[in-house]
């Protein structure tokens, strides 16, 4: 069974499956042609070569963890890492993922790509997913991903924070650059006395 997860809003597009076998590859081919896939993730171990696919253009991604479980860090990262690039390129693709059943592990990093790519909330993005692919995720997955907290959006402010402060430093530094000379002004303690001697007495207490 395979569940098509689309929004009008990017040209970046999501497949959901179970696991392909070498006897059922050929069927999921002309899926993967007809969706136009182009990255093909599994979250389980291999079951099938991936050597018709790469010839067909489309790369493969093992990126597994325990079955009904969530994804560790690296898994996250490698997962992060792809849809950030895709969703960048502004190329019209659908990434394809499954595990064995196609309800959990794969479910859950489409949510996280919903969370993360398109500020979705978290139950919504599972409510989302589940009116296309009905009984997908568990009970520990809704509560990872309920808690589940934005990684993209975050690395995006502090690297804007980073540019920020890097231009407030170059400006500082040319204008400090550019300050005239001591020699060519008056000593900042001359200028100093010379304030001080101008207030009038009335105003000393």
């Amino acid at each position: 069974m395979l569940s098509f997860i689309e929004l009008p809003s990017s040209s970046l597009r999501f497949l959901i499956l179970d696991c392909p076998t070498e006897s059922t590859l050929p069927f999921y081919l002309e899926e993967f042609a007809r969706y136009n896939v182009s990255h093909v993730v599994r979250c389980c171990q291999p079951t099938y070569n991936t050597a018709t696919l790469n010839q067909q253009g489309i790369q493969v991604h093992d990126l597994p963890f325990k079955d009904g479980g969530i994804p560790p860090p690296s898994v996250i990262n490698d997962w992060l890492s792809l849809i950030d690039v895709e969703e960048k390129s502004g190329l019209d693709t659908t990434i394809a993922v499954h595990c064995v059943a196609g309800l959990g592990r794969a479910p859950v990093l489409v949510a996280i790509a919903l969370i993360e790519l398109f500020d979705m909330q978290p139950l919504d993005a599972v409510e989302f997913i589940r009116r296309n692919r009905k009984g997908a995720f568990n009970k520990p997955q809704i509560a990872y991903l309920d808690n589940y907290k934005p990684i993209l959006r975050r690395k995006a402010k502090n690297a804007s924070l980073k540019t920020s402060f890097s231009r407030m430093f170059f400006r500082f530094a040319s204008s400090a650059s550019s300050s005239p000379s001591v020699s060519g002004s008056a000593s900042p303690k001359k200028q100093q006395t010379e304030e001080v001697t101008s207030i009038p007495l009335s105003s000393c207490v």
